[in-house]
């Protein structure tokens, strides 16, 4: 049981820390102190739902339904590419991102909705939580639950670490120049991920 508990948080955790679209969001969150609570309980409910559902089988649903492949690529990609537009676009103007403490911080809903469309419409997140962490929990399969115990540890772990640990960047990130740097990091790896899912 031990076993099968360390398997699925290690593997877990080397899945879910990968840079993404997904971290880097949390990030952003976390370094403004926006809604930080939610976002990362979300990411990690979200993760715990999709593990779940990985290691009792959709995996093999997906497999078995060629189009679900082709319509998550695509979508998710053309989610990026927007994203990564409002990220260069955030850069470019600079002060969008920089006077945090002198405006309104978005809505809790908006923040939500982000942060569950970065989640649901990437299909790398289907990739690691359905695919590969189902097809590793086969191997033990008269664990599952420990596995899957483990897998969900890990993400609770991670998402909670990058949120709230966030704040110990914010003297760096007290500079203009910080932010822009941040935005354009971010804008990149969105399109990266893009092309790798259209490629």
């Amino acid at each position: 049981m031990f076993a099968a508990t360390a398997a699925g948080f290690l593997l877990g955790a080397s899945l879910i820390i990968a840079i993404g679209s997904q971290n880097a969001f949390v990030l952003r969150q976390g370094l403004r102190g926006e809604h930080v609570l939610l976002i990362c309980f979300t990411c990690a409910l979200s993760d715990a739902l999709l593990i779940t559902a990985g290691v009792y089988g959709f995996g093999e649903l997906v497999e078995h339904s060629p189009w679900i492949g082709p319509v998550a690529r695509y979508g998710g990609a053309a989610f990026l590419m927007g994203y990564a537009v409002l990220a260069f676009r955030s850069a470019w103007r600079g002060a969008g991102a920089l006077e945090a403490a002198e405006r309104a911080a978005p809505s809790w809903k908006v923040a939500l909705a982000t942060c569950l469309a970065l989640t649901w419409l990437n299909p790398h997140v289907y990739l690691d939580t359905l695919v590969l962490l189902g097809a590793a929990s086969v191997k033990y399969a008269a664990h599952r639950a420990s596995f899957a115990l483990g897998a969900v540890c890990a993400s609770f772990l991670f998402f909670f670490s990058l949120g709230y640990g966030a704040r110990l960047l914010q003297p760096l990130f007290a500079r203009p120049l910080a932010w822009r740097v941040l935005d354009v990091v971010i804008g990149l790896v969105m399109l990266l991920i893009a092309a790798s899912l259209v490629s």
